[in-house]
């Protein structure tokens, strides 16, 4: 079942892309996209039915070289069954929305086939996307990570007659590619001091180097540390966190539904799953972990506050993405793994919906994404309004705090995301991660309820032809709105108890311990209100029992946890006070933006003009792209300039001219004036010859 999973897109892709022209458009499509809906439907029943315990799945012998021999497998654990979900379910989607949203595109001519190409460039990236996380070792993964970013340099520069496009795409494959030259040395280390690329084997090493040292750029350094920050540098360009994150806002110059795949759900998101996969190694590498941690929360921080000012709508998505990612890096960090998971879970089904909401938004009103040419659009398009409200209510975090049935009631959002504010304040004493979180939570909901109101309420703005010809999306780009929207409703309280409930509880569920049966009191724990929300303070009764101990032999399950790690345990006796202030960061943001989106719509302008060096920095991205354009670009340019006309114009090609064209006709006249054809000439040359012979055999004294 696994194996068709894996394989079921890549035949959709070859079946698209290459026979098309035999059974037509319309099947090629309907070809691909049913084979996805195969792959979501089987990898359901794989999530639904895996009992925990990881398995591997061999396909074919593979590497043969040396010491290193490594199959072709896939790891099945839980980690591998959750990304299988989220890929394949979100791809199911957009292959289906796609079918309406690209139906008809101004970017190509009239009669051009441009269709099979984008479905099966979508089917392509999800094989790529599965090969990565069903690896059962670097390389196959390594494979997998190469093969999304060249899917997604293929996505983002569909429209190629878009010099932006083209531009955007470059962008992405170049900065990735910054990234996966760490990646690819972390690996080259894991092999030299593991002697194995399989995760079996390195995580059964990992004991063992502990306190051992490798030399690395001229100095030593702790061999985990390195590594550990070595395949972080990976999944920072991969999940676009600061330094490495200039590519995704630009990606959003690809068709929307990519931005929904590719750019929110799953491929922004391999860095966080490398992350959790590589658990036995960050938990001995601390100072990795604190790096992984203050560069998420920072993260988070930059994203909200450029979100704040974007005015084209998939921008702002795009920067929310960009936070929320950071969000996760943060629990990651913390070693509470299975938090990141749950908000990555969570934020699957919220932010693919809006994106494909503002897909339908854009494809309602002919292509404009300004949302300062929006407004009043909720009776226009009132289906696709709705859903977009589900979706910000789940990513700003709306819910009912303090209230706990066996799980909290709120959206997804709601729960996932404070349980990463809570592990932060437990992990850091309440220190720099926490506070930037939720800083970013309160801006989160501003500039959320921000793009509502200017989308959806207000008056009409920009141009009234296309606000009066404003329509609703077709069925096969409202259904998949739907389906998601039952995601950012109830995942959050569908999984806290397996993400986010006891060590008991999240350490049965992915395979580390074999936990104890829950007693069905602890399993519904039907109390209005927790005893820890209560109290506020820890106790070894509350939320459960005392904290189980995980097993200190790294790679049983899914994810590890060190013994010294007892940030998920700590999480659920936090203040009171820290339990609520993600719910009150979340009621300031949407005040504001009332306030100056509904009440006061001028307040604006009237901002931007008085804060105006604020608002250009905020505008223009903290000035990154400019910065890196000063340190990167003009220098590389320049160099590329003095090699192209000194090195290769002046010194290349003019040695090579000069050799044709000067020196070789000087000999060649030369030799051309000795043939004279008078035979006193060469009798001349032979009696010079004999002369210069005879002297040097005189003055070597006749040796040799």
């Amino acid at each position: 079942m696994e194996t068709t999973i894996l394989f079921a897109p890549l035949v959709g892709a070859i079946l698209c892309g290459f026979g098309w022209k035999f059974i037509g458009e319309t099947a090629a499509q309907w070809t691909a996209t049913s084979l996805l809906f195969l792959a979501a439907f089987l990898s359901w029943v794989v999530f639904l039915t895996f009992d925990g315990t990881t398995e591997n799945i061999q396909i074919l012998r593979w590497i043969e070289s040396g010491t290193l021999s490594t199959d072709w497998a896939i790891r099945m654990d839980r980690l591998t069954a959750i990304m299988l979900i989220v890929i394949t379910t979100v791809s199911a989607l957009v292959h289906l929305y796609s079918f309406g949203y690209m139906a008809h595109d101004d970017n190509f001519k009239e009669g051009e086939s441009y269709r099979p190409r984008f479905f099966a460039y979508l089917s392509f990236f999800t094989f790529a996307m599965l090969m990565l996380v069903t690896a059962d070792n670097l390389v196959q993964m390594f494979f997998g990570w190469e093969g999304v970013g060249v899917a997604s340099y293929l996505l983002i520069g569909f429209y190629y007659r878009k010099p932006t496009a083209n531009a955007a795409a470059i962008k992405a494959f170049v900065v990735n590619r910054v990234g996966d030259f760490g990646f690819a040395l972390g690996i080259f280390a894991l092999y030299m001091m593991t002697d194995s690329i399989r995760f079996a084997d390195i995580f059964a090493a990992i004991p063992d180097l502990q306190g051992q040292t490798i030399t690395f750029l001229w100095r030593d350094w702790n061999v985990l540390n390195l590594i550990a920050v070595l395949l972080f540098i990976g999944a920072m360009g991969k999940s676009a966190q600061l330094i490495l994150h200039t590519w995704l806002p630009d990606a959003m110059e690809g068709p929307t539904p990519v931005s929904a795949l590719i750019h929110a759900a799953t491929m922004v998101t391999a860095g966080v799953f490398l992350v959790c996969r590589m658990s036995p190694l960050m938990e001995y590498a601390p100072q990795a972990q604190s790096f992984i941690v203050f560069l998420g929360a920072s993260t988070a921080f930059f994203a909200a506050t450029v979100g704040l000012v974007q005015n084209d709508i998939k921008r702002v998505i795009a920067y929310s993405t960009c936070s929320q990612l950071g969000y996760m890096f943060v629990a990651a960090g913390l070693g509470v793994y299975s938090v990141a998971m749950f908000h990555l879970l969570t934020h699957a089904f919220f932010k693919a919906m809006l994106f494909l909401g503002a897909g339908s938004v854009i494809h309602a009103m002919h292509h404009e994404q300004d949302m300062r040419n929006y407004g009043g659009l909720r009776h226009k398009i009132p289906k696709t309004f709705w859903m977009m409200m589900i979706g910000t209510l789940a990513i700003t975090g709306v819910g009912i705090p303090l209230l706990y049935i066996g799980f909290p009631i709120g959206f997804a959002g709601f729960v996932s995301k404070d349980a990463i504010i809570e592990s932060a304040y437990a992990g850091t004493a309440g220190g720099y991660a926490f506070w930037m979180l939720l800083i970013a939570a309160f801006m989160t909901s501003f500039y959320s309820w921000r793009l509502m109101f200017m989308t959806f309420y207000g008056t009409p703005r920009g141009d009234k032809h296309t606000h009066d010809h404003a329509h609703e999306s077709p069925t096969t780009m409202l259904a998949p709105l739907y389906v998601l929207a039952v995601g950012a409703v109830f995942s959050g309280m569908v999984f806290y108890g397996p993400f986010f409930g006891s060590d008991e509880k999240v350490g049965k569920y992915f395979g580390t311990i074999d936990a104890k049966e829950v007693s069905e009191d602890q399993a519904l724990g039907f109390s209005l209100i927790a005893p820890a929300y209560a109290a506020g303070e820890a106790s070894e009764d509350e939320h459960g029992k005392e904290e189980a101990q995980w097993p200190e032999v790294p790679g049983k399950g899914a994810i590890f946890k060190a013994a010294d790690n007892h940030v998920l345990h700590d999480a659920h006796y936090v203040p009171i006070w820290v339990k609520l202030s993600p719910f009150i960061a979340m009621l300031a943001g949407l005040a504001l933006a009332y306030q100056m989106y509904i009440r006061r719509p001028d307040l604006p302008a009237k901002l931007a003009e008085q804060q105006r060096p604020l608002y250009l920095f905020l505008l223009n991205k903290w000035y990154f792209d400019e910065i890196y354009d000063f340190l990167f670009v003009k220098p590389a340019v320049a160099l590329g300039r003095i090699l192209w006309k000194q090195g290769d114009t002046n010194t290349i090609d003019g040695g090579i001219n000069g050799v044709a064209m000067g020196i070789i006709p000087f000999f060649t006249r030369l030799a051309g004036r000795a043939q004279s054809g008078y035979l006193f000439t060469y009798a001349f040359a032979m009696v010079l010859g004999i002369t210069v012979l005879i002297t040097i055999v005189s003055l070597s004294g006749g040796a040799g």
